[in-house]
């Protein structure tokens, strides 16, 4: 088993505590939606997945709490948290089954388990989406 994604997730909190991260949701990144057309006015860098990006620091601070918990290996405060990401939405990019997993990012107001998720892929890619797997953005982190 390779310890890259772990690595990555590693440096990637590293990245975040030591970035000073904003509060920011992201803003105007533009986001892939499930029909390939894209949202918001600016254009964004892509990562190796041809998605739009968000940078780990411009996350929310839920976001960034959850990276931590994944990068720690939990525990997770949801039962689903570390469950096999299906991609039925084939915005990601296609994989075997078993290659991504979901991590519940807690919505501030939400009673159950709101629409924001981390999917993390097993060679350490990490995506973001706020709106229940409508649309994806590849977290970029300073080792991507």
């Amino acid at each position: 088993m390779s310890l890259r994604p772990l690595r990555v997730l590693l440096a990637l909190v590293l990245c975040v505590l030591l970035a000073g991260c904003s509060s920011a949701g992201g803003g105007t990144t533009p986001t892939a939606t499930a029909t390939g057309q894209s949202t918001g006015d600016a254009t964004a860098p892509t990562g190796t997945s041809g998605l739009p990006t968000v940078r780990a620091a411009d996350l929310p601070p839920e976001a960034r709490r959850t990276l931590a918990l994944i990068a720690r290996g939990g525990p997770y405060p949801y039962a689903r948290d570390g469950a096999v990401f299906s991609n039925f939405e084939r915005i990601l990019p296609r994989k075997e089954r078993g290659h991504y997993r979901e991590y519940t990012v807690k919505t501030p107001g939400e009673r159950d388990r709101g629409a924001r998720r981390i999917v993390t892929g097993r060679n350490g890619e990490i995506y973001w989406t706020d709106d229940h797997y409508e649309s994806f953005r590849e977290v970029i982190t300073d080792e991507n």
